[in-house]
């Protein structure tokens, strides 16, 4: 370091950061792009299906050449693991500024601590519920059957904002488990082989023993609860039956309520 410097530093103790470059104009426009590309494939999955999703398609609309879009994706495989990334941050931040959006009471009263966790619940599923509503294709891109060649056991990106849309759910769960504790059930009374699997999810949450394995499972029962009856909505598997199926759903957050100690409907 210069004399220069130390005297500017002299007296403050922290260390200012070096200025970032800002990125090239050749770097924005390969980001601009990279999100075209990715859009495009978006707009054929909702258009035509996941099989209209192919590299010469999507050169076609963007008036490029196939091999043109090697110099940003390695592959389809890589491209669609990229719009699946981009659907999963999009549902995730639905969902959190619905949660934000709660009008929750004020006060830590027991009552009003539960019925504050109910609201957030609620407007929680019923995002995921409208949001995979109004997106069928993009919801049976992430939910339904994988395509062939992504589910092939690698981590990437498609992983990560899998993993930061399920911490989504996750952190209202911990939150309730945190302020509102409910009975779960005891290591012994759960399936030597469930608790074993249980655990290392626990485990790979981060959360160590600060959550009990039952709680794990709860939050298991919540999700499937929660998954089941929105597939079934959304792939059309309640039509035999129901023609709007709102109803039903409002039961079945009666049910995950249950689950973790709350009452829905709220009381009054």
């Amino acid at each position: 370091m210069t004399q220069a410097a130390e005297a500017a530093g002299a007296g403050d103790s922290t260390v200012a950061e070096p200025a970032r470059t800002p990125p090239s104009r050749r770097d924005r426009l390969r980001a601009a792009t990279v999100e075209e590309i990715i859009g495009t494939a978006r707009r054929l999955l909702v258009r035509s299906g996941p099989e209209a999703v192919s590299l010469r398609a999507i050169a076609r609309e963007m008036g490029m050449t196939a091999p043109g879009l090697y110099r940003y994706f390695g592959s389809h495989e890589e491209l669609i693991r990229h719009v699946i990334a981009g659907i999963f941050n999009e549902l995730g931040a639905d969902i959190k500024q619905a949660i934000g959006a709660a009008d929750v009471p004020a006060g830590d009263t027991p009552e009003l601590t539960s019925v504050a966790l109910t609201i957030k619940m609620i407007a929680a599923c019923r995002e995921f519920r409208r949001w995979a509503l109004n997106h069928k294709a993009e919801f049976g891109l992430l939910f339904g059957v994988p395509l062939p060649g992504l589910d092939d056991g690698r981590y990437d990106i498609a992983d990560e904002c899998a993993m930061a849309f399920a911490g989504t759910f996750f952190t209202l769960f911990f939150e309730l488990w945190q302020r509102a504790p409910f009975a779960v059930a005891a290591p012994q009374e759960i399936d030597a082989g469930l608790l074993g699997q249980l655990t290392r999810y626990r485990d790979a949450l981060g959360v160590g023993a600060g959550l009990p394995v039952g709680a794990v499972l709860t939050f298991l029962r919540c999700w499937t609860l929660l998954y089941g009856a929105v597939s079934m909505e959304v792939f059309g598997h309640m039509s035999f039956a129901l023609t709007d199926p709102a109803p039903m759903f409002e039961i079945t957050l009666g049910d995950l309520a249950a689950l973790v100690g709350l009452q829905y409907p709220l009381p009054g």
